[in-house]
């Protein structure tokens, strides 16, 4: 399978038209067709269903979509990898991050390496701890801003000094919020929305003890600003760590006695990275030093 053909699936996929990306590819719409009924023979599946006006997608199809996203994106990082200058550093550095706090400390660190090397890009995504780690697994990220509790057997990391406070995001005309702090009595009947990931799940256990399966759980989440859009409609509460409030009609009020989690940064154990990831994880070293120095 050829990495153009590949792109012009793509194309298709994102058009969901035949004609239409054959005239963005500037090829003629017989050859794309050509193209994608020799694609579908070599894998031996059906990758779209075809209407009057539009393709849509099979389960298979919208598998082949992911990987050759990834594809692509894997064969285009590489390139520019290879592209390197020794007296002009160059390219993009993919970061993945949670929704923390602590990303003031690598935004501090980005600014300042940024000054030092000017042509060097950042592509910065939000997203949970477990897709972070997938995504670095599969060399499509370089460095991630995880939360704990997590794995770092396979990372180098730097565990970043601030710890953050977990409470409850809840709407200000509750009773609750004109308490300084929240106990595990306080939340036993109130709707509650708790973070999807076990390894989080397993930390409210042990804070809630004996009390944690007999919660009022109403829905999971895995990134904070969905769970507070929906605390303001259910009138329940979020449980979360304190992080930039933008909704005006909640507030946040911290657990007591206090649960409080820290961050870390990681990139993956190699003997081989990049010109641009091996300066840019020293000077993350050294920052890391300076910053334990003071």
């Amino acid at each position: 399978m050829e990495l153009r053909v590949l792109e012009y699936y793509l194309m298709v996929a994102r058009e969901e038209n035949i004609t239409k990306a054959a005239e963005l590819l500037h090829i003629t719409q017989p050859t794309l067709s050509r193209q994608l009924a020799q694609m579908e023979e070599e894998l031996g599946v059906r990758l779209f269903t075809r209407g009057k006006r539009s393709i849509i997608l099979t389960e298979d199809g919208m598998l082949l979509k992911r990987r050759a996203q990834e594809i692509i994106e894997l064969v285009n990082r590489t390139k520019q990898e290879l592209r390197h200058d020794s007296e002009c550093l160059s390219g993009k550095i993919t970061i993945g991050s949670g929704e923390t706090k602590s990303m003031h400390f690598l935004a501090d660190w980005i600014s300042e390496f940024h000054l030092q090397h000017p042509q060097v890009t950042y592509d910065i995504y939000s997203s949970t701890a477990d897709r972070i780690k997938e995504q670095l697994e599969k060399g499509l990220t370089d460095i991630g801003l995880l939360t704990e509790p997590v794995d770092i057997e396979k990372y180098q990391f730097i565990r970043l000094p601030e710890k953050v406070r977990w409470g409850v995001l809840i709407r200000k005309d509750d009773i609750l919020a004109q308490k300084q702090s929240v106990t595990v009595k306080d939340l036993w009947n109130i709707p509650l929305l708790i973070p999807r990931r076990d390894s989080v799940q397993n930390e409210l256990a042990n804070w809630f003890q004996d009390t944690y399966e007999r919660l009022n759980v109403v829905a999971t989440y895995n990134l904070i600003n969905n769970a507070a859009a929906i605390t303001e409609s259910i009138r329940g509460a979020a449980l979360c760590m304190e992080y930039e409030n933008r909704y005006a009609n909640l507030t946040f009020i911290p657990l007591e006695p206090a649960l409080e989690t820290g961050a870390v940064l990681v990139w993956k154990k190699s003997q081989f990275v990049s010109p641009l990831i091996r300066r840019f994880t020293e000077y993350l070293r050294n920052a890391e030093k300076a910053l334990y120095d003071m």
